[in-house]
């Protein structure tokens, strides 16, 4: 076994430290070309992450009337899932409906999970709601979306393709990115 000498043994360091460095940084560029292309298609347009599961829920509230997916058909959609005993949704929901007050002209639809329907009224009615709102005790929708931890928000193209997802609350700048994958008319 033959041994290196002082000097030896340092340019070997070196040598081995700038190789490190090289390699770690084409990782990082083509880690970063790998979400770019993942985010956008060629043509800048979103990319679709699948077809969005359909659900029809009776609407919170008005057990007499559903929400469906369906009936937005041809439409970009916005589903939020919630719940009133949620922390993160407390201080999602407000900005939730102070933008759809204002954006009305895009779908939002609330689904309330593995809740009351009492305390659901309560919550939504303090945080200003006016968008369609659907009741999902059993977790049905949710389990369809994989929706494991609230709260999550999917956005769909107009055929119903998720085309951004967003776990934990939504802010402004994920709300627009969102838009901006759906196509929808961002704010005004």
């Amino acid at each position: 076994m033959s041994m290196l000498s002082g000097r030896d043994s340092a340019r070997w360091a070196i040598r081995l430290t700038r190789r490190h460095k090289v390699i770690s940084a084409a990782v990082v560029v083509f880690t970063a070309v790998v979400i770019a292309i993942s985010a956008t298609t060629g043509s800048g347009g979103a990319a679709s992450i699948g077809a969005a599961p359909a659900f029809t829920l009776t609407a919170l509230g008005q057990p007499a009337r559903q929400v469906a997916l369906s009936q937005y058909a041809g439409q970009p959609v916005i589903v939020n899932f919630w719940a009133s005993w949620c922390e993160p949704c407390q201080q999602e929901t407000p900005l939730l409906a102070r933008w759809h007050a204002q954006h009305g002209q895009v779908v939002l639809l609330g689904l309330d999970e593995n809740d009351t329907t009492g305390g659901a009224l309560k919550f939504a009615r303090a945080k200003g709601v006016t968008y369609p709102l659907a009741f999902d005790p059993d977790m049905t929708a949710a389990s369809a979306y994989g929706v494991d931890a609230l709260p999550q928000t999917f956005f769909l193209n107009a055929r119903h393709q998720i085309v951004a997802h967003v776990v934990g609350a939504v802010t402004p700048a994920k709300l627009a990115t969102g838009l901006r994958l759906m196509g929808a008319p961002a704010a005004g």
